[in-house]
């Protein structure tokens, strides 16, 4: 009974093992890319482990399944490699961290997820607002292998914001999520550019529903402390400056009454 016992508290370790690194070992490319000695080894693992269930399930009986005197020794040597590989994929997965810290935020279950299918952009999508907060997913653009990344949907209403340069998700998956960040920095910077200057030429209440809610919260802040600095630094000259500034804010913010009391779209309001 005592080895009865024993080996189901051994068998259940093993399959849960087994089953966890069969999906990564036997089928992520990225995976056997990496670790190649270790991908081999988990071959002749996950035969032996099949060889065991299946003389398990031959006998039917557990008192006849156990006490075959190679049954615990191949259990345990089994369970010896399952410890060697996942120690392999641990040190593995911290190396893409390191790649990218953003993994640290990513629980293992799914950081094994985004790595397995790190060759096909579309799977990796389900897990971006746990890499990047508030951001739901990006949208591809299907052409040949690799999909380009034209934009990005926020998580918070229904807000998009479209690149403004071209980004293809190549390379590892830790590479191009690096540059998916970085193009958003850039497209986002590059839209605060263009509304600073339309924020001059267009009344507020039109310039306000044009840009990203970041960026318009942004550029209304710049330029009130543009308006500030302007008022105080002409003042030596024109002592009616910081009154007319004032005069000026009131206004905006009026007007911005007058929009609230509208019938506004969810990311404007």
């Amino acid at each position: 009974m005592a080895s009865i016992s024993e080996i189901v508290v051994v068998i259940g370790e093993v399959q849960r093992s087994w089953s966890f690194l069969e999906n990564l070992f036997i089928h992520s490319e990225e995976v056997k890319k990496e670790l190649p000695q270790e991908s081999i080894k988990f071959v002749s693992i996950d035969q032996e482990v099949k060889t065991i269930l299946a003389d398990g399930f031959k006998h039917q009986k557990a008192l006849d399944f156990c006490i075959q005197p190679h049954i615990l020794p191949g259990l345990e040597k089994v369970q010896e490699n399952l410890t060697v590989c996942e120690k392999a994929l641990n040190e593995f997965m911290d190396s893409k961290r390191m790649a990218f810290p953003r993994f640290y935020f990513v629980s293992p279950a799914d950081l094994l997820d985004i790595l397995s299918n790190g060759n096909q952009p579309v799977k990796v999508m389900i897990h971006m607002p746990k890499i990047i907060s508030a951001l739901d997913t990006l949208e591809l653009l299907e052409e040949g292998v690799r999909p380009f990344a034209k934009g990005m949907k926020s998580s918070v209403g229904i807000e998009y914001v479209a690149f403004t340069v071209e980004l293809k998700l190549i390379g590892k998956v830790e590479v191009y999520l690096q540059d998916v960040i970085n193009t958003m920095r850039i497209s986002l910077r590059d839209i605060s550019k263009k509304s600073l200057k339309m924020f001059a030429e267009k009344p507020k209440a039109d310039w306000i529903v044009m840009d990203p809610a970041m960026v318009t919260l942004l550029i209304n802040n710049c330029q009130w402390v543009i308006l500030c600095e302007g008022a105080f630094g002409n003042y030596p000259k024109d002592n009616k400056s910081v009154e007319k500034a004032y005069t000026k804010q009131c206004d905006d913010l009026t007007e911005l009454i007058k929009m609230v009391q509208t019938d506004l779209t969810k990311p404007v309001r």
